[in-house]
């Protein structure tokens, strides 16, 4: 295969999104279609080696996955090793876990399927997983096992099958991720199938300089044609890197703008293009050399950064991080990486022994911090047990975790076989509980909860994580909590409490009972708000709205956690009144308005005074993770402000 500059000009215009986006630097919104532009560059790369190869009768599976160790697992195995003391020293017990379960996801090509169960791409949790983007290594081994097969099967038919078998694989693949990217968006973004169509964009590209160039360039005029599509592509993949971000459907339609993009590039431009020179030069070829090892060594830097730091990690040091990223690169791709592709150095056996034995070792130390949640770790700062640290990050449902679900009168979501107070909402409404039964362990309440669907009868929102698809679920929910409070003959007090950012959000649409949807905006909120609070009066029960607790942004249980872990001041995870995030300035203003004619309890009163909001009372956790209450802080809040008394209006 002949050598092109420009494809590692190519890979370099595909990292420093990539790596920037994660950096967090707003101008990269769209940074992630970078890993589109790794697709299709590998789909393309791949394929013409194989068909190559298969022409000259010299493919061998055995020789194709060995130059796939070669390539992937020095370089890989380096970056897991070096994080393992970091992981030991700075991780938090259950972040031990996660991390050694992902030990195991990588070594075994899962780890798209372990961040596919465990959370979507785009939840703040995930600047802290250290090796989160070995997810697109996995999608591409996965391809890897299967397209060889593929190829070697479809070489028996004419060449025109195979090609119809790409754009076939290309389109369904495609129709599956725009379905999946509105109906189930965290594997649409994580799996093989939906991903599948950008490497095929690749193949059909290699089919295409294999066996059709010199037949469609008869057609075409080459210079200018040449040029202007050069150009093109080059504009398309800078257009979904500056003005995409993680409201844009992905992958999708959308990802055709990225990936078109490369595909013009890699047709279209070479040294005799403009395109092709400029991305032929020095420093981007040398950027796209250490590419590879350039996307291992950033996560991994900007994730024990989020560890260590108390709070967010500064921007200048997330700066320098991206700086000693490509040193580290240039680093393990001179000293690792290209040693271990020279065959007499290491063979074809000691490559498979050497990846066999890392599998083993990092799928070991994987397993044994799975099995034991984290080694059974004690702070060697103040003896504080694993134990302790996980009960203050235990999720608070409630009165039981089956209470997240349809409307049910079963004896573990209610105190009493008639319920006088009815709490009703998300997950902020779930974590009230605790503090009403310690005001009044007597209290006879009922739970109806829904992660992420609030207390509106008539609208639920629709967002990238909970399409549409869910927010009907959402109302049809809503709709049995309207029949149970109108068929109960004891319910007095309905408490209403959610997270009315995820309504208040103008990058969200709104999902009305009619099948409407409309974009979020206040004035729609407020109405149907109104509506929700009219009704219950006119079912003869008095509503009473709980807002969040105060929140500055950052993940405050993991700051007392962090605090408590390393033997530090509880106090440096307090904020000032200044620094409270605008998502919950925003609620408290959309709260206001229901003050004349509803009872409306501010968590930020109990918590905050003049100029701080205090994140612990003593010993005690306020919080949780970023917003919610932990279970010691909800019973503390009750008790000392009597939440009973404040909703019955004593």
């Amino acid at each position: 295969m002949k050598y092109r500059a420009e494809i590692d000009g190519l890979r370099a215009i595909a990292v420093i999104p990539v790596i920037l986006f994660h950096a967090g630097f707003e101008w990269f919104s769209g940074g992630f279609v970078g890993v589109d532009v790794f697709f299709v560059i590998s789909g393309y790369l791949i394929t013409t080696i194989i068909l190559a190869e298969k022409e000259k009768g010299s493919f061998s599976l055995a020789n194709f996955y060995e130059r796939r160790a070669r390539r992937i697992l020095p370089a890989l195995f380096l970056v897991m090793f070096a994080c393992l003391p970091f992981a030991w020293f700075w991780l938090l017990p259950s972040d031990l876990k996660d991390f050694s379960q992902s030990l195991i996801a990588v070594v075994t090509f899962s780890s798209n399927i372990l961040f596919w169960q465990e959370t979507g791409y785009w939840g703040a949790e995930n600047e802290l997983k250290p090796l989160l983007h070995t997810w697109s290594l996995a999608v591409e081994e996965q391809y890897y096992v299967l397209f060889p097969l593929f190829l070697m099967l479809m070489w028996r038919f004419p060449k025109s099958w195979m090609i119809t078998s790409f754009v076939l694989l290309v389109v369904c693949s495609l129709i599956a991720a725009q379905w999946s990217a509105y109906n189930d968006p965290t594997a649409n973004f994580f799996l093989l199938t939906t991903r599948a169509w950008e490497l095929g964009i690749g193949a059909c590209i290699a089919f295409y300089f294999i066996y059709k160039k010199q037949t469609v360039r008869a057609l075409l005029s080459h210079q200018s044609i040449d040029e202007i599509l050069g150009v093109v592509g080059l504009i398309l993949i800078g257009y979904s890197v500056f003005l995409f971000d993680e409201t844009v459907p992905f992958p999708s339609v959308y990802a055709l703008v990225p990936t078109i993009g490369t595909g013009l590039i890699i047709v279209f431009a070479s040294q005799n293009t403009w395109v092709g020179r400029v991305l032929g030069m020095k420093i981007p070829v040398e950027i796209g050399l250490i590419s590879y090892s350039a996307y291992l060594w950033h996560q991994p830097l900007f994730a024990f950064a989020h560890h260590r730091s108390i709070h967010e990690p500064s921007e200048l040091l997330i700066m320098g991080l991206s700086l000693i990223t490509f040193v580290l690169a240039y680093l393990s791709c001179k000293y690792v990486e290209k040693p271990f592709r020279k065959k007499d150095l290491f063979n074809r056996k000691a490559i498979f022994i050497f990846g066999l034995s890392g599998s083993i070792i990092f799928l070991s130390i994987g397993v044994a911090g799975h099995l034991t949640g984290g080694f059974n770790r004690v702070s060697d700062k103040n003896g504080m047990t694993q134990e302790a640290i996980e009960m203050q990050f235990k999720i608070n449902h409630g009165l039981s975790n089956r209470c997240d679900e349809l409307p049910s009168l079963s004896p573990d979501c209610k105190t009493g076989d008639q319920p006088e107070v009815l709490i009703w909402g998300d997950s902020y409404a779930m974590h009230l509980v605790p503090g009403v039964l310690s005001s009044n362990p007597n209290v006879k309440i009922i739970q109806l909860t829904k992660s992420v669907c609030g207390p509106f009868f008539d609208i639920a929102p629709v967002t990238k994580s909970y399409p549409a698809e869910w927010a009907r679920g959402c109302l049809e929910y809503t709709n049995e909590v309207r029949k149970l409070i109108q068929a109960s003959n004891t319910i007095k007090y309905v408490v209403l409490a959610s997270h009315f950012n995820n309504y208040l959000t103008a990058n969200n649409e709104l999902l009305f009972r009619n099948g409407d949807i409309e974009r979020a905006n206040v004035n729609t909120v407020t109405r149907e708000f109104q509506n929700t609070l009219e009704e219950l009066k006119s079912m003869g029960v008095v509503p009473v709205v709980f807002s969040s607790p105060p929140a500055n942004g950052e993940d405050l249980g993991r700051c007392l956690g962090k605090a408590e872990w390393m033997g530090e001041r509880l106090d440096r995870c307090d904020f000032e009144l200044s620094q409270m995030s605008e998502d919950r300035t925003g609620e408290y203003r959309f709260l206001e308005q229901f003050k004349g004619t509803t009872r409306v309890i501010r968590l930020d009163e109990m918590i905050c005074d003049q100029a701080k909001c205090r994140s612990h009372f003593g010993s005690t956790w306020m919080y949780r993770d970023k917003g919610h209450l932990s279970i010691a802080g909800s019973v503390k809040l009750g008790r000392e402000y009597g939440f009973y008394d404040m909703i019955i209006g004593d």
